[in-house]
Order: C-alpha cells, then sequence, then structure tokens
C-alpha cells in the first residue's frame, strides 16, 4: 500500500510540511536523512525566527519543530535516500533495499557547504579546515582565524569566531561585501576583525594541523604567505540534489525548477520546499513557509486526483 505523502529532508522546510500535511489527515512519512534537521543544526543563536525575542539555539528550535511534527503522526524514519523513481506512480523511493512508495512526495533536501578545491583543504578538514564555526569555533580558544567568503553566512561565522579566536581575518576576492549593510558593519567594526580585500585562499598547508594558507593577490597576482590556526569556509552552497538529476528539472546551478508561486516540480505529484529551490532568501522562515505551501501543494493534488 502506497503511502499518501513521503517527505525527503527534515530542515524547516520538510519538518514544517510534516506538521501540515500531518494535521491534514495524510499521515507523512519522512526520510530525515543521516544528518537530521537542516543547516540550522549547525547555527547557534537563531535571533530573526519569529515568536523567539530572545533568540534560540539552531539545535533546538529544529528539536522542537521536529517533535511538533512527530506529536501529529509524522513517522520520521532517521537514513538517507538512496534512489528515486518518479517516472510512474506509485513513485518509488529506496533508503538502502527499502523501498518506499508514495503517492505524493515533497522534496526538502537542502544545500551542503561549497569549498574552495585548492590543494590542502580536503587533507587538512577537521585538522583546522572547517564550513562550519558553530561547529568546531570552541577548539580554537585564543588562536588565530581567517574566514573565506563575502556573504552574511561569512559575516556571521567571522562574528562568531570571536568569541573565541584572538584574531580573525576575513578574506575576500572582491574589493566589497556582498553580505547585508547590518553585517558588514558588524564586521568591519569588530576590534578583532581584520579583511583583506581582493584576496583568494590558492593553498592551505600544514603537516597535520592547518599552519597557515598561501594567499594570491587578485588584481596584481602576487602570492604571499600567511600564517594561521585555522580555515573556515564560507563560499556558499549547493543543493543536495544529486539522485534527483535524471527525475527533475533542475537549473544550470543544480536547484530544482518549482512552477512559478508554487512548489510543484516537473513532475505532477513531486513538489519540492526550501533550499533545494530557493537560492535567493536561504533562510529558515522562508523555507518554512515554502514547506507550508509543498504540503497544501501535496494535499490540493491527491485530492484532484482520488
Amino acid at each position: 500500500m502506497a503511502e499518501q505523502l513521503v517527505i525527503i529532508g527534515s530542515g524547516p522546510a520538510g519538518l514544517t510540511a510534516a506538521i501540515y500535511a500531518a494535521r491534514a489527515g495524510l499521515e507523512p512519512v519522512m526520510i530525515e536523512g543521516m544528518e537530521r534537521g537542516g543547516q540550522l543544526m549547525i547555527t547557534t543563536d537563531v535571533e530573526n525566527f519569529p515568536g523567539f525575542p530572545d533568540g534560540i539555539m539552531g539545535p533546538d528550535l529544529m528539536e522542537q519543530i521536529r517533535k511538533q511534527a512527530e506529536r501529529f503522526g509524522t513517522r520520521i524514519i532517521t537514513s538517507n535516500v538512496t534512489e528515486v523513481d518518479f517516472s510512474q506512480r506509485p513513485f518509488k523511493v529506496w533508503v538502502g533495499q527499502d523501498l518506499y512508495e508514495a503517492e505524493s512526495v515533497v522534496i526538502s533536501t537542502g544545500a551542503s557547504a561549497r569549498w574552495l578545491q585548492v590543494p590542502g583543504e580536503s587533507r587538512l578538514t577537521g585538522y583546522g579546515v572547517s564550513a562550519c564555526a558553530t561547529c568546531d569555533g570552541f577548539f580554537f580558544r585564543d588562536k588565530e582565524l581567517i574566514v573565506v567568503g563575502g556573504g552574511d553566512s561569512a559575516m556571521e561565522e567571522a562574528l562568531f569566531l570571536t568569541k573565541f579566536a584572538s584574531k580573525v581575518t576575513v578574506v575576500h576576492r572582491r574589493e566589497s561585501f556582498r553580505a547585508s549593510t547590518i553585517m558588514s558593519d558588524r564586521v568591519l567594526n569588530h576590534p578583532k576583525i581584520e579583511v583583506l580585500w581582493d584576496t583568494a585562499v590558492e593553498e592551505v598547508y600544514g603537516e597535520t594541523v592547518v599552519e597557515g594558507v598561501n594567499l594570491r593577490n587578485t588584481t596584481t597576482d602576487e602570492i604571499t604567505n600567511f600564517p594561521t590556526d585555522g580555515v573556515f569556509v564560507a563560499i556558499g552552497h549547493i543543493p543536495n540534489t544529486k539522485i534527483f538529476g535524471d527525475q527533475l528539472d533542475l537549473d544550470d546551478a543544480g536547484y530544482i525548477v518549482t512552477n512559478p508561486g508554487e512548489t510543484l516540480t516537473s513532475v505532477e505529484g513531486v513538489f519540492a520546499a526550501g533550499d533545494v529551490t530557493d537560492k535567493v532568501y536561504r533562510q529558515a522562515i522562508t523555507a518554512a513557509g515554502i514547506g507550508c505551501q509543498a504540503a497544501l501543494d501535496a494535499e490540493r493534488w491527491l485530492e484532484s486526483v482520488h
């Protein structure tokens, strides 16, 4: 017997979809992935999610939303989807050897950190190279660190690391930040933060841990050596859509294409929500909102075909 709705992914979008779908009586099954909870699991203070005037820790917020989804009857499976087949209904979703059949699907698999792809980076990941300040900042007390990037996430990483580091240097390949004015100003005015403009990381070096980086000036091509204890990479994200590539329409960057103003994908009955389809806003609250849309779209679509 096919499930009415299978939700793939468990960030704010997937969990909100689960809450709405469960309350609508769709008895959703959520395959949340081994890294459950999405990017908020690696976020500390969430100050802009409505309803929490004093802020809330990212993992705490996700745990509360998860409990809410379970309370209304969502069945949650902590595993990764390994393959899908959307060529006919019921749709097929595999978790290893286990097959789930679904009348409708909501995809909310989010996006993952983008890396620099320079020598030494992958070898020293976990040994001074990180893409998550909130996960690893604690280990760099009184150390000197660099943050690579120029968007809001880079600003957030740099500001967070000042709680532990003695000095943070933001390395950005252009001459101005892409980040919002408020975040840029906080970084530029912080006594512990310096900025290297027009600069790119060419190599991360160190025997067993990060000892420094080689930097290239993007206007002169001059290479300089820059000793540092840690490198935090914050240069954007890649949508987690690999397993859907031959099943759904994706754009050039790999994001799932949906109908304008809707969550419906190129396959009727398959919907997408959150950072897997949103490359503009990428906020927890917008992901949650699109998750709500996806559940309502799925509910209405199921009613129309039955």
